[in-house]
């Protein structure tokens, strides 16, 4: 059986899915999206600019025949070329431990071998592995996959290197990776996935949205965890506070909603407000209605409604730095109105035009608060204002006007979803983005096909996503304002009947 390193990989975000991409029916498997095509993309694109600094040569790829491409590989490790992109070496699992109970195959395919002096099986030199990776940190997955690197190499040259080499997004690309630190690690984390191998249910899955969204395995694990509502789909609960839950045996909605906060407050992950929270939020999805937290928002917070309101959106392509999108939503109340206004960066040289037009409407109704879901476009407001030093006394009264309406919900109520994201609530209330299939990472793959391609049919889209996205915020508003107002009047209500 093959194991490679993306299996190692994959195995460290979830332990699911590599044993599903190894042994599950892959016809089962989701069509890859476009945002994983852009990834594939830019990775791509990056290999190529690191590319650009070296002179390297590559074993040529043969589909199926993967033997083929380490002999090719060992033939150019043997002639001494200096660096070597994306050759494949192979090493037997049973010549590393004596532990496995049947033999595997382990494939690593650095994505350059570095020419380095020393004695080898080749001579008086010897190679080193570096991985390209397009993040910006040198992450525990990072290395102990460029552990597996140098311990199949070291396999194939008869020498293992002093290091390996992750090279990042960053400044100062090039990362050391500790082997004597981390090849254990590996080693323990193979071993790991090979008893998961050898046992014939897949393990446990675990809805991590962040994660799982991106996996070709996510629409069958999501049914699964549906279909035993999971509490990995309860707002709140990590992987952290889910083994505390387990080791309680508070496995379903039922036992975690009966149980008092105070025998999971003093737990590794919990404390007493997450406690609180996690309970109630168990309570309402068994209820199936939104339930007000015991530390919710004074009753004037919630509520405020002006004349004017405005609502504010940004789109971003975070590969270039650039918030090429700020939109905004007027909602006049006393005119019955509304108008959506989008102020597009066609070009990345266009932000600074569209942050002054945000500016100059925001003013034009200066004592309009600014309703916006989550904290980045507070966060991009200021972020601009000191990119194009604009003053104080522009940004600062515009800030002071910001109403994170995510803020205000989690502090003051649960509701019976499965997340707090803006398209799940707005969802859950009725309302209806017109692009079913549009979500902001989408956004960034139909803008770069916008700077590729020059067709404005991806702007449209990007815009009508954007506007969405603002009365998608207003429905969410809407409902909290009036839920509270209708709560406390029958507060009130009870009250003088007593």
């Amino acid at each position: 059986m093959l194991i490679n390193a993306e299996h190692l990989l994959q195995y460290q975000r979830c332990k699911r899915r590599p044993v599903l991409d190894i042994n599950a029916d892959k016809s089962q498997r989701d069509a890859p999206n476009d945002l994983l095509a852009k990834l594939h993309q830019d990775k791509i694109a990056y290999h190529r600019g690191i590319l650009a600094g070296f002179t390297y040569e590559q074993p040529k790829y043969s589909p199926g025949n993967r033997e083929a491409v380490e002999a090719e590989t060992l033939e150019l490790m043997q002639r001494g070329v200096e660096y070597i992109y994306h050759g494949v070496l192979l090493s037997n699992y049973q010549d590393w431990t004596d532990t496995a109970s049947e033999k595997y195959t382990l494939l690593s395919r650095p994505d350059l071998l570095i020419k380095q002096p020393g004695q080898s099986c080749f001579g008086d030199w010897m190679y080193v592995p570096a991985s390209m990776e397009l993040g910006k940190r040198p992450k525990q997955e990072y290395q102990a996959v460029a552990a597996f690197h140098a311990q199949v190499l070291a396999n194939v040259q008869g020498v293992t290197p002093d290091t390996a080499w992750l090279l990042l997004r960053t400044k100062d690309s090039g990362y050391p990776v500790d082997l004597a630190k981390w090849t254990p690690q590996m080693l323990k984390i193979l071993e790991e996935f090979i008893q998961a191998l050898q046992v014939s249910d897949a393990p446990e899955m675990f809805i991590s949205r962040q994660k799982c969204n991106l996996c070709h395995w996510h629409s069958q694990c999501y049914a699964i965890a549906q279909s035993q509502n999971h509490l990995s789909l309860l707002p709140g609960v990590t992987p952290v506070r889910y083994a505390q839950l387990q080791a309680l045996s508070l496995t379903t909605l039922e036992s975690l909603a009966n149980t008092s906060p105070t025998t999971l407050e003093d737990l590794p992950g919990f404390d007493s407000i997450v406690a609180t929270k996690l309970v109630i939020q168990a309570q309402s999805v068994i209820e199936k209605r939104p339930l007000i937290l015991p530390t919710s928002l004074p009753k004037a917070e919630i509520t405020f409604t002006a004349p004017v309101e405005l609502y504010f959106d940004i789109e971003a392509q975070p590969d270039l730095d650039l918030d090429y999108l700020l939109g905004v939503l007027v909602v006049d109340r006393q005119k019955n109105t509304q108008q959506f206004y989008s102020f597009l960066a066609e070009t990345p040289a266009d932000e600074e035009l569209v942050w002054q037009q945000f500016l100059d409407l925001v003013w034009q109704y200066p004592n309009a608060p600014i309703y916006h879901f989550c904290v980045y476009e507070f966060d991009t407001v200021k972020r601009l204002a000191k990119l194009y030093r604009t003053p104080y006394s522009l940004v600062n009264p515009v800030l002071n006007r910001f109403v994170d309406i995510y803020e205000q919900l989690i502090q003051s109520v649960t509701l019976p979803v499965e997340s707090y994201a803006l398209k799940v609530i707005a969802r859950w209330l009725g309302f209806e983005w017109r692009d079913k299939e549009a979500s902001g990472a989408k956004c960034i793959y139909w803008y770069d096909k916008w700077l590729e391609t020059g067709d404005r049919s991806f702007l449209e889209i990007i815009q009508r996503y954007n506007e969405d996205d603002c009365h998608a915020t207003r429905s969410v508003k809407d409902w909290l304002t009036n839920f509270f107002q209708n709560e406390y009047s029958i507060i009130q209500e009870s009250e003088a009947s007593l």
